[in-house]
């Protein structure tokens, strides 16, 4: 009996967002770098997996989407945002990055409002990234 009722509210704990109070301020460009420097960040969503990024030496990133394929690119700052450029047709992604007692938390373009990206996993292991059309 006790379980059926401790249940629901851990699931409804677990979907009530980070409120803004739960999160530190926007990490600068220095702290952003000696956060991710040398790891590879699982992201979640929603509590899904939603993309992969690993960061690697002088600004440079390589970011998949869950069961994507891979996307070179670099980081800089803009205001207090970290944006990364992947060269290619999308389109300048934008975010603030916040330490929190559950992770390292984006939010894009710093609004309160979306969903974030929270880290679920970090590991210093190089995101596998196939070429394409292996074997071809």
């Amino acid at each position: 009996m006790r379980a059926r009722l401790i249940l629901p509210l851990l699931l409804a704990l677990a979907a009530v967002p980070l409120a803004a109070a739960e999160i530190g301020p926007p990490m600068t460009a220095e702290e952003f770098d000696a956060r991710t420097q040398g790891k590879t960040i699982t992201y979640s969503a929603g509590g899904q997996v939603y993309g992969i990024e690993e960061y690697r030496p002088g600004h440079k990133v390589v970011w998949a989407f869950a069961e994507g394929e891979c996307h070179e690119g670099d980081w800089f700052q803009q205001g207090d945002q970290i944006c990364f450029d992947y060269h290619d047709d999308t389109p300048l992604q934008c975010w603030t990055f916040h330490d929190s007692p559950e992770g390292l938390v984006a939010r894009f373009e710093g609004r309160d409002d979306g969903e974030p990206l929270i880290s679920l996993k970090e590991s210093t292991t190089s995101l596998n990234c196939p070429g394409p059309d292996l074997g071809v």
